[in-house]
């Protein structure tokens, strides 16, 4: 499947000075990209204790793809869409409701080893639950890498396509919508009309490329397994969508090269030695393996 080989570069190319210059320009007068951050602020990112802005990986992946006055990802962006199905399934798993089966006394690989549904209790979220009775009630169960591929769509077995979820970047466009991130319009583009969800609280967006920078930068720890997991995964597959170039365009030329730097020693890791640490999901670096592999 092509949207899961691993492109030669390992990284997509950066912007034009032109865009970057026009990125500053969307930016509200008087905010800062590396000032000192409110300690309230901060919590409300760590926890997630504000319901308006707790987003979910897929929201926020999303939200790194949409172009901000445009209103949607770039149609020429193919990766998209089996990256926010595996930001789905390391979701599920952050939250408790799927694993990795035993490895076994043969020790299986992570591609090898099947996705078990832990716990079936609602998230609350419309787009996780649907993925997770589909993983629920499937037997035998499938690998990582086929739910990625069944959930996408891309099979080549008709009895599997009632797997497909639909309209993901829409629905998704939507709850950021009734989270107050998105707004939604009309736009025409000559032989059709499509609509669009552009960006209204440049905020919480902000916010979100800050933590991604941080994380790579400031706040850079040197071990995966020191970090926290979703915001690990969020770069994980932040990248594997094509859309982690959008977090670092801003950055001086010096910041930019060390920011890529650590993201390709991340590439660079061997999920499946990672896998076997201490304190670590399984199922994250199986996700990561589909991706990298």
């Amino acid at each position: 499947m092509t949207s899961l080989t691993q492109r030669s570069s390992g990284l997509v190319q950066r912007r034009t000075e032109a865009s970057r210059n026009a990125a500053e320009k969307d930016r509200p007068s008087g905010q800062e990209d590396h000032g000192p951050r409110r300690a309230e602020d901060q919590d409300d990112d760590d926890t997630g204790d504000s319901k308006e802005t707790r987003l979910t990986l897929m929201e926020e992946v999303l939200l790194l793809g949409l172009k901000d006055r445009e209103g949607y990802t770039s149609f020429w962006n193919d990766c998209i869409s089996s990256g926010l199905r595996g930001c789905m399934l390391i979701e599920l798993a952050l939250r408790g409701r799927l694993q990795l089966e035993a490895c076994g006394m043969r020790r299986k690989g992570l591609l090898a080893r099947k996705v078990i549904c832990k716990s079936d209790a609602p998230t609350g979220d419309v787009l996780l639950d649907e993925a997770l009775k589909h993983i629920k009630d499937t037997q035998p169960p499938e690998t990582v890498q086929s739910w990625i591929e069944l959930l996408s769509g891309e099979t080549w077995n008709p009895l599997k396509l009632h797997y497909q979820l639909r309209n993901v970047r829409e629905r998704l466009a939507k709850n950021l919508v009734e989270k107050g991130v998105l707004t939604t319009e009309k736009q025409n583009f000559l032989l059709f009309d499509m609509t669009t969800h552009p960006l209204t609280n440049n905020i919480i967006k902000q916010r979100l490329i800050k933590k991604v920078q941080e994380a790579v930068l400031d706040k850079w720890v040197n071990d995966p397994h020191r970090m926290d997991k979703r915001l690990l995964a969020l770069i994980f597959l932040a990248h594997s969508s094509d859309v982690l170039e959008n977090a670092f365009a801003p950055l001086l030329d010096d910041q930019y090269d060390l920011a890529m730097k650590r993201v390709r020693q991340l590439l660079e890791l061997e999920p499946e030695g990672e896998s076997m640490k201490a304190n670590t999901n399984e199922l994250l670096w199986a996700v990561v393996a589909a991706f990298t592999k």
